[in-house]
Order: C-alpha cells, then sequence, then structure tokens
C-alpha cells in the first residue's frame, strides 16, 4: 500500500546510534527527493537515558509529525518507560525488534500493534565491526520503500572519511539488514519520489534562526549555550567569522545581554540565544535596551520549565515572562517563527524591526522547531535588512530622545562629534539627562509605546489561511499541526480557518477584527499547561462567544488527529 507519508520511529539507549542512524535516513530522503522532517527525544542525562529519532517522510511537503508512526525498530528497550507515550503506534504499526532483547515492553505493547523479530545484534556481531543501528537501518529502508542506493551514498559521503574499514563495515551491516527484512510484514510504503525540480534545504530550526539572523544584519553575538537553543550559537559562530562579525561566549547569561546592550550601542547590530532559564536572567537588562532604546535580538529556544524543567524537550510556556516579563511599562517586540523555514524568514523581520523600531526584540523559537531537522524548499528571500537611524554628526541642539511624529528619534553612535548623550536606566528628557518629573516620564512612555503601535506590520502579524465561519487560531510550533489537521477536516466536509500569529507584541487589535469577521467559533491551539496562549488572546483581542481550547504541556507534541476531533465534534 502506498501512501502520502510514512513515520519512522528509531529508539535505543543514549549511544545506540538512533540519532546517527536518523539523520542518515533523513539525508537518504533528500538525495531520493523526498520531503522530511526529523525530530529527537532525549533525556536530560549528559550520559545515557533514552533516545529517539522521530522521523515522517513524505511525498509533499510537511510541517508537522503525524499522528502515529507506522514503523519502531527498537535497537534496545533501554530506558522504553520512559519516552513510550511520545511512540503512539496504530493496530496496522510494525514493532521491529532483536529477540536478544525479550519481549515487546509493557508501555509498547499497550498500542497493540504487530510485531516482529529481527536478530540485528546477532547479525552486526556476524559482520567484522558491524553496528545494530546500521543493521536496523538497513531493514527500514527496505520496509518503507527508501531506496537502498541513497542510504548507500549517504553512507560513502559521511564514512568515508573514516577509512574504509568502517565504511565497509556499515555496508555490510546495512545490507544484512536490508536482505533480513525481505521476509518481514509489510508496512506503509512511501511510493514515488516527487519530480517537482525544487531543491531541497537540510535544515535545523537553529541554523535557520541563526541565517536568519546573519541575513537580517547582526555582526555581533554575545552568548552562553544552553539547551536547546546552542546550537543557533555553534552555526553562528564560523558563520559571522566568515562574513566579519565575532561571536563571545560570556560567562552567564546576564554578561551576554549586556555584552550584545553595549555591542548596539556602539552601533554594530547585535543578538544573543538561550533558552527560557538565560530570558529569566536578561529581563532587567532587556528593560534596560528599552529605556536607552537600544535595539538587539534574543532568540529564545523554548523548553520545557519551570526552573531547569525539561531541558530536552519542547513547549511554548516562555510566552508570558516574553510578553510580561519586563517591570515597568517597558514596550518590545515578540516575534514567533511558525515553522522550521519561517524560523529564518522570522528572524530576519525581527532584527529588522528592533533596528527601524530601536528596541529589543525576542524570537520565540522552541525546541520542537530549533532541534528538529527539515527538508524544505529554499525559503523565499526576504527584503528585511537591518537600517537603524542614525544621527548624523554636530546636529545643532541634539537631542536623542527628540519626540518625533513616528516616536523614533535619530541614535548617535558614539565618537560622532556634536552628539554625546547619556544612555541608562534612568527616565529622561528628550535630550537623555536624568528626569523624575511627571512630565519627561509621561511623554517618554508615550514615545517608547508611540513607535511601535504606529509602525505598519503589513501582513507578517499573521499567517492567515481559508474563509469560514470556525478559525483555529495558533501560534509557533503548534502551526504546522494545525495547517495538517484543517486540510484532514475539510476532506471531511468542515471547513475553518486558520490564524497563526507571527507578531505577538505589539497586540494587533485591528487586523484581528478583520481577521475574526464572520467567524463564529474559535478554537485556541497551543502547548502549555495554563493556556498562556488563550489567556494573552482574552486579555488583548475581541473573540467571539464560542471559544474552545486545546492547551497541553510538553513534551507530547499536538497531534493533528486532536484538532480534527475536536473540529468534527463541534461541527
Amino acid at each position: 500500500m502506498s501512501g502520502y507519508s510514512v513515520s519512522v520511529a528509531l529508539t535505543g539507549s543514549g549511544g545506540a546510534g538512533a540519532m546517527t542512524a536518523g539523520q542518515i535516513l533523513l539525508d537518504a530522503a533528500s538525495k531520493a527527493g523526498f520531503y522530511g522532517l526529523m525530530t529527537r527525544s532525549m533525556g536530560p542525562q549528559i550520559r545515557g537515558g533514552e533516545a529517539a529519532a522521530l522521523l515522517r517522510i513524505s511525498t509533499k511537503p510537511i510541517s508537522s509529525l503525524d499522528d502515529h508512526y507506522d514503523l519502531l525498530v527498537a535497537f534496545d528497550w533501554g530506558n522504553i518507560a520512559r519516552f513510550a507515550a511520545e511512540l503512539p503506534l496504530a493496530a496496522n504499526s510494525l514493532v521491529l525488534t532483536d529477540p536478544e532483547q525479550g519481549e515487546v515492553p509493557e508501555p509498547i505493547a499497550v498500542f497493540g500493534a504487530r510485531a516482529a523479530e529481527l536478530p540485528m545484534k546477532s547479525i552486526a556481531s556476524g559482520i567484522p565491526g558491524g553496528r545494530v543501528n546500521m543493521v536496523g537501518l538497513g531493514a527500514a529502508a527496505v520496509l518503507i520503500g527508501l531506496p537502498l542506493d541513497s542510504i548507500l551514498s549517504v553512507l560513502t559521503a559521511q564514512l568515508g572519511r573514516k577509512g574504509e574499514e568502517v565504511l565497509a563495515a556499515a555496508t555490510a551491516a546495512l545490507r544484512a539488514g536490508a536482505e533480513a527484512a525481505a521476509i518481514l510484514p509489510s508496512v506503509t510504503k512511501l511510493g514515488t519520489a516527487p519530480k517537482d525540480g525544487v531543491v531541497r534545504w537540510n535544515i535545523s530550526g537553529n541554523e535557520a534562526a541563526g541565517l536568519g539572523a546573519l541575513k537580517g544584519g547582526i555582526k555581533f553575538v554575545a552568548a552562553y549555550p544552553i539547551t536547546p537553543g546552542t546550537e543557533v550559537l555553534e552555526w553562528l559562530a564560523p558563520a559571522l567569522d566568515k562574513t566579519g562579525g565575532a561571536l563571545v561566549q560570556a560567562e552567564d547569561e546576564l554578561a551576554s545581554i549586556n555584552m550584545v546592550i553595549g555591542g548596539s550601542f556602539a552601533g554594530i547590530p547585535s543578538a544573543t540565544a538561550t533558552s527560557g532559564p538565560g530570558l529569566a536572567l536578561m529581563t532587567e537588562s532587556l528593560g534596560l535596551a528599552v529605556a536607552s532604546e537600544t535595539p538587539l535580538v534574543v532568540v529564545d529556544v523554548m523548553r520545557g520549565g519551570p526552573s531547569t524543567g525539561i531541558p530536552t524537550k519542547s513547549e511554548q510556556s516562555d510566552l508570558n515572562i516574553a510578553v510580561y516579563g519586563l517591570h515597568g511599562d517597558a514596550p518590545h517586540l515578540v516575534v514567533a517563527p511558525n515553522s522550521i523555514s519561517d524560523c529564518l524568514y522570522a528572524t530576519q523581520w525581527a532584527v529588522y524591526l528592533a533596528e527601524a523600531l530601536q528596541t529589543p526584540a525576542i524570537v520565540l523559537s522552541d525546541q520542537a522547531m530549533g532541534q528538529a531537522r527539515a527538508l524544505i524548499g529554499k525559503p523565499a528571500e526576504s527584503p528585511y535588512v537591518a537600517k537603524r537611524l542614525v544621527a548624523e554628526a554636530n546636529i545643532e541642539n541634539y537631542k536623542r530622545y527628540a519626540l518625533t511624529a513616528s516616536g523614533i528619534s535619530p541614535m548617535a553612535i558614539p565618537g560622532t562629534p556634536g552628539n554625546n548623550y547619556v544612555a541608562d536606566g534612568l527616565e529622561h528628557n528628550e535630550r537623555g539627562t536624568p528626569s523624575s518629573q511627571a512630565s519627561d516620564h509621561q511623554s517618554q512612555l508615550d514615545k517608547r509605546a508611540h513607535k511601535l503601535d504606529a509602525f505598519d506590520y503589513g501582513d507578517l502579524w499573521a499567517d492567515i489561511e481559508g474563509d469560514a465561519e470556525i478559525a483555529v487560531v495558533t501560534w509557533g510550533s503548534a502551526t504546522g499541526p494545525v495547517q495538517e489537521a484543517l486540510l484532514r477536516a475539510k476532506a471531511k466536509g468542515i471547513n475553518a480557518k486558520m490564524i497563526s500569529l507571527r507578531l505577538i507584541l505589539p497586540i494587533q487589535p485591528a487586523k484581528m477584527a478583520a481577521a475574526l469577521k464572520g467567524v463564529k467559533k474559535v478554537l485556541v491551539v497551543e502547548q502549555t499547561h495554563s493556556e498562556q496562549f488563550h489567556k494573552f488572546l482574552r486579555a488583548h483581542y475581541d473573540l467571539p462567544k464560542d471559544v474552545a481550547v486545546i492547551s497541553q504541556p510538553g513534551p507530547l507534541p499536538i497531534r493533528p488527529a486532536e484538532i480534527v476531533n475536536r473540529l468534527a465534534a463541534w461541527k
């Protein structure tokens, strides 16, 4: 039987090679001309623990995991109980297990899927240098209908530099696994790869965010590593070096955000990347950037919280701190990419907005996008490049915080003759002189709010698809499941409109009102425990009377079927 997509889970304890096998499978799918998505499930342990490469390979572009996995290949059953809930199976799914590992454990058997034995360890031990994960990879390729030549090509490219013996062992194990799988029960097959001529990018959300920052004009980055945002920095470090920029690893998040403020104050578009705990440490300094009108970008790759939480799993629960976490009245930008591809576009747009509006921009990505890899078409080129309003030299009676019609006043670069000014966290008058007068405080508060509220953000504030009396309002990584769910719902005669917010702050009441015109029911979809996004919408937008919510915390992803079922029940 052929389908447009096949979902595969490769699991094992840490070090079993599940991630390596998954990456090779994704790369091979790319070579064969398919689209694909790979996420990962890992425990927070430094060594060992659970590991799973979770893939969906498709003949069409995709941005969401499916409702279940068609094939689960268990290299071993180590720690499976810790993350079995993240591996849903259907009755026609196939579980491939090694008889030396014992029976399928209860947390997986409970799904009622078919099971088949493949002596992966025995096969691997019969090959000098053979690895279990390569045997399982060969079996998986045959079972889902992925050409073995594509995998062999990837193996040659990745392992060839390790020597002929390593490559020969991997190749032999792969072929042995493929041969052994020929007699196993059938699994949903991919079918024929599309010949659409589209050049596939194999990219993660973190890499895309780094590229977006670079294309937006960022030249200086200071940061402290933190899961799951570290790959943004790892990608940017050599890229900045090649393009004349610089990255500094700070001693902590407090130092990094202040370095970024300093870099931007000096006239260099600057950014950092972090996760929730780091953002919490940065909030005081972000207030300084608001008060001093110093542009910067913070990419927050969200994870499960609070506190240390679940560093390796995804959640959208930094929304509240990003929106409300700064003390005082501190208007700023919050931008949310809604796909791996959009991590590039949205981050680039955030750099542009921060520089144009002279204020901090927080980009809310998350682990589900940041550490996932996707095979996508080349993202569209964006015209948004940093352009700051800079003061010319020797302006008579220069006022750094002048009350202009737009709210944006020219920013003098340090050393510009005749344009010295004070930039600190104290309230100030138009010149920048510290002031506690009520009139100065009122006028500067108005200025900082007005420049964001009056700016024209165009259609990028949200992605809107469809037109119906039912609207699904969502954001960030929940967008992919919503898009797929609405396609499935339409096939069942249920029409719904999607509104996925890209611009969280400042709010856009007039645009939202236009988007909701004619809508009688709203379904809010988000990945938090306390309905943060729903409450944010309630606080700032006029929603129809009939509102339902799908709100669940991580690490379980939102599945398209959940959304379809809710819409069907509503109808």
